[in-house]
């Protein structure tokens, strides 16, 4: 499955942004769906995941309560909203489909990524 991200772009610290991330050549179910960032010079690290099926939602501690995970269900798209930005929130944003049903925070248990969409946060 190819997997585009969109909806990045420039905000003020205290903005929103709303990213989406839609499935072409095949569907996001049974498999988790995660967002993941990548800072500069820094290691690619988990966000957030949601379970097509179940709706099911996981947040990394450094989201929680600012970011929402939901799929979209006549669109195919899985987004992710972004709330109370904060300049440590600047990174690249990538969105990838599980390799396994099981959730995981960990990049290697991911196999179709996409080619991410930059969010830069201003303070």
């Amino acid at each position: 499955v190819q997997l585009v991200e969109s909806g990045g772009g420039l905000v003020q610290a205290g903005g929103s942004l709303r990213l989406s991330c839609a499935a072409s050549g095949g569907t996001f179910s049974p498999y988790p769906l995660g967002w993941f960032r990548q800072a500069p010079g820094k290691e690619r690290v988990f966000v957030s995941a949601i379970v097509w099926d179940s709706g099911r939602t996981w947040y990394a501690d450094a989201v929680k309560g600012r970011f929402s995970v939901f799929r979209d269900n006549a669109n195919n798209t899985v987004t992710l909203l972004m709330r109370s930005l904060k300049p440590e929130d600047t990174a690249l944003y990538y969105c990838a489909r599980g390799i396994s049903t099981s959730v995981s925070m960990w990049p290697r248990d991911y196999g179709d990524w996409g080619q991410g969409t930059q969010v830069t946060v201003s303070s």
